[in-house]
């Protein structure tokens, strides 16, 4: 892991293989990282979970584990999102490694000066949280720029296998660590391997590309982040759908230190990791399917299919008489799991061009932790007023039944984000400043009339592209002498904000714009006229 990591590659691949993308140097790399920190993750999970257990009975405060773990990505995912977007991607992930090994140096020294109560444990593992908020939409959107779109599936598949492979390896060292040396240890390892993972962070020269115009600020990049989510279809339909899963799915991970000690008894931690592990394995053992399963199924029969099988194997674990019939229903859930993840995670990726892809994977792993971070509070409180069994059962009945509620978001279907230029920016004929603004463009358009419904299709989808790119208002006016003349405008923040819209241009807009302009029947081109926003009499700071 301690190699250079030289520039992206492209190597022929002779043959569809899920293991292709490994076969580039960078991607490799990142890929071993990305498993030792997830190794990390679920080590730090599984020794806080169990600690939790002996602090306190109360499966309100043990479930809460998983919600200090979940809720900061769901409340820091966003900026962490836009300042991934603004900085250097590669010194913000190393930000994230140095976070998470010193809260696991603090972690350690409070356990060996036996100062761990269930609020400070909360607390720390919240901290922890904070760095995976960091962590997982910087690596997210690093993605896409070491692999080719062709093997985006199969790398993001690889990526799941490194996540599995970590929960079946991190539970396991986490065991025998607690078995042999206790928690405390967990967590002088966690720090070790996440100092390992940040040299080799350091190591990678990773290639930027810069732009002749300055970045983006803070807050507006959070917006335009938000503004892109509202404004496109698909990734909506992919947030609602993995925050629902996630809502559901996380009963598993809330509940498993109780589920464990009924079953386990005396044994409690090694069943714990048994089924954990016994999670990890079902997932790892169907990725290597996913390419051929994709073949066959739609990403939306995937998806529904995938819940089914998980909300049989919640329903079994929840009345499991033993181990041995908990370990295959976990190994059911765990198969489902992946299936339903990556799918997902497929068609959000899909749904993002590059320049907003951190955002919006932030913005996609906030609903994910969001329903998690939900989910946990809601089975955990159904398990104190009543029963695990009974929190477990009515989680798998709750699923199956919001499949219903979410048969009309399709994950099917992709745009294609790569960059096109087939304009250089426009030369006032006055001096403007950067920040000058706001800055309004109309376009003037003639239409046959007998075509109208077509060009307000067009018009619609139009609407959202342009919000999407950055703009923050849009209309469609129609001049009422004549009916063939119609004026679009929309509005930017600033002159630097219209020019980024150049820099965002993709092949998508650039399809899109055609069939705009198949609707102009004039002769000459549609007639596009920039305005600037002055304010006489007004003094700017």
């Amino acid at each position: 892991m301690s190699e250079n990591l030289p520039a992206p590659e492209e190597p022929k691949v002779e043959r569809k293989s899920t293991w292709a993308p490994l076969r580039l140097p960078t991607f490799r790399v990142l890929w071993l990282v990305w498993m030792a920190s997830n190794v990390c993750m679920w080590m730090n999970d599984v020794a806080s979970a169990w600690l939790m257990t002996s602090l306190t009975s109360s499966p309100t405060l043990i479930a809460l584990v998983q919600t200090a773990s979940s809720l900061p990505v769901f409340l820091f995912g966003l900026p962490s999102g836009a300042l991934a977007d603004i900085l250097d991607r590669r010194r913000y992930f190393l930000v994230s490694q140095f976070w998470i090994a010193s809260t696991a140096a603090l972690l350690c020294s409070f356990a060996l000066a036996g100062h761990l109560t269930a609020p400070v444990l909360l607390a720390l593992v919240f901290t922890n949280g904070i760095g995976l908020a960091i962590r997982w939409p910087v690596y997210a959107a690093i993605l896409p720029e070491v692999v080719p779109r062709s093997q985006l599936g199969d790398a993001l598949a690889l990526n799941a296998v490194a996540v599995n492979t970590s929960r079946v390896i991190g539970p396991l060292v986490a065991g025998a660590i607690i078995a042999s040396a206790g928690t405390e240890y967990v967590y002088a390892v966690n720090f070790v391997v996440s100092i390992v993972a940040a040299i080799v962070l350091f190591r990678w020269k990773r290639e930027t590309k810069p732009s002749v115009l300055p970045g983006e600020r803070f807050i507006g990049a959070m917006r335009l982040g938000f503004q892109f989510a509202r404004e496109s279809r698909r990734l909506r339909d992919a947030l609602v759908r993995t925050a629902v899963f996630f809502l559901h799915a996380t009963a598993v991970f809330a509940l498993l230190p109780l589920v464990a000690k009924q079953l386990g008894g005396n044994e409690g931690a090694f069943t714990y990791t048994l089924l954990l592990s016994s999670l990890g394995f079902g997932a790892i053992a169907v990725s290597t399917l996913i390419p051929r399963l994709r073949m066959r199924w739609t990403r939306d029969e995937i998806v529904v299919g995938g819940s089914i099988i998980n909300a049989i194997g919640i329903a079994t674990l929840a009345f499991a008489p033993s181990v041995w019939i908990a370990v295959p229903a976990m190994v059911a859930s765990g198969a489902a799991w992946i299936l339903v993840a990556n799918s997902v995670t497929i068609a959000a990726q899909l749904a993002l061009p590059d320049w907003v892809r951190a955002r919006g994977m932030a913005i996609y792993q906030m609903a994910i932790m969001g329903g998690a971070a939900l989910g946990a509070v809601i089975w955990g409180k159904i398990a104190e007023h009543s029963s695990v069994p009974t929190s477990l059962a009515a989680c798998a009945v709750s699923m199956v039944a919001f499949l219903a509620f979410t048969r009309g978001r399709t994950l099917e279907g992709s745009e294609d984000h790569t960059p096109t230029r087939p304009w250089q920016e426009p030369v006032p004929a006055l001096p403007i400043e950067l920040d000058d603004g706001p800055v309004m463009v109309t376009i003037e358009y003639h239409i046959d009339p007998a075509r109208r419904p077509e060009f307000e299709e067009v018009m619609a989808e139009s609407r959202g592209a342009r919000l999407r790119a950055g703009a923050v208002s849009w209309g469609l006016f129609e001049d009422i002498e004549r009916p063939e003349r119609f004026v679009e405008y929309f509005a930017c923040v600033t002159w630097v904000d219209y020019l980024r819209r150049f820099d965002r241009f993709t092949a998508a807009d650039e399809a899109l714009q055609q069939r705009r302009h198949a609707h102009h029947i004039a002769e000459d081109p549609p007639r596009i006229s920039r305005y600037v926003a002055r304010h006489p009499g007004v003094t700017r700071s």
